[in-house]
């Protein structure tokens, strides 16, 4: 008669690599970072990035990258009493400007998503000019999100993608850095040509090349059900069908099974890169 009670918005997430079929050396790093509790809204953060520049070089940028984002974040995650004693590392500060761990809005989190990924330029390029015989032209993508409740908020620099798939519809949020979705934009190419075209390799923005970054950023509220997925190009440039790529995110309520399978069908249609997903999922009503 009164129906069923509401349970909790909860977040489920996992993060998968592989090195693919062809490649010997895995440049692409992942993490996801989840709490759920029954004291405040479930908090997520997840980053996809992909090394770009050579075997060493681009394994370097891309784990220097994860683990600023990592550093910068962690402090999301910090104890709800407000009486407890909150380390923040100073680099955060510094680059930052703020002391503020839990930003409220969703200007405020989307600041903070950026700030992350502003950090995680900052530290490659710093990486690429004190050591420059080792780092050579380091540099890497990333594609990230941050869930708090039902607000998600996400950011992006290179060609990993971020998709939320709503129902049957999948949806790319991120937007391509790379030559042949600006051709795509001026219509001299069309969509499904960005698998095979020559230039398809080259993107124009990434991680470490310069000082600073532009970042893209999209936000959105979740329903329950949604799901996010981030990855690396070795994922959907493999997988042409956006269809396909949805039915295999709901293919199993095990994400990781759901994420294995994702992987398998790359490596499946040639496993030419790296791969690396994040897959995550809102539940609860």
């Amino acid at each position: 008669m009164f129906g069923n009670p509401p349970t909790p918005l909860q977040l489920a997430a996992v993060a998968l690599t592989h090195p693919g079929l062809v490649r010997k050396s895995n440049e692409d790093r992942v993490f996801e970072m989840v709490t759920n509790s029954s004291e405040r809204e479930p908090i997520g953060v997840f980053a996809v990035c992909d090394g770009v520049g050579g075997h060493l070089a681009g394994e370097a940028a891309s784990h220097l990258a994860v683990e600023a984002m990592r550093a910068s974040l962690n402090v999301l995650f910090a104890p709800s009493d407000p009486r407890a004693t909150l380390l923040l590392p100073e680099t955060v500060v510094m680059q930052t400007g703020t002391s503020d761990p839990q930003p409220s809005s969703g200007t405020q989190i989307t600041q903070k998503l950026v700030e992350a990924v502003q950090f995680a330029n900052s530290v490659v390029h710093n990486y690429s000019r004190q050591k420059p015989a080792e780092a050579g032209n380091a540099s890497a993508t990333v594609t990230a999100a941050l869930v708090r409740g039902r607000l998600a908020v996400g950011a992006n620099v290179g060609d990993s993608r971020t998709y939320m798939l709503r129902g049957d519809e999948l949806t790319q949020v991120s937007r391509d850095h790379s030559m042949v979705a600006y051709l795509v934009t001026l219509g001299q190419i069309k969509p499904e040509d960005v698998y095979t075209h020559p230039q398809r390799n080259q993107i124009y923005r990434s991680l470490g090349t310069h000082p600073d970054v532009e970042v893209d950023t999209w936000r959105f509220l979740l329903e329950p059900g949604d799901m996010l997925l981030l990855c690396s190009d070795g994922l959907w440039e493999m997988i042409h069908d956006p269809g396909e790529i949805a039915s295999l995110m709901r293919s199993s309520p095990d994400l990781a099974e759901a994420g294995q399978r994702l992987i398998d069908a790359a490596n499946r249609y040639g496993g030419e890169d790296n791969i690396g997903i994040v897959l995550a999922r809102l539940e609860g009503n």
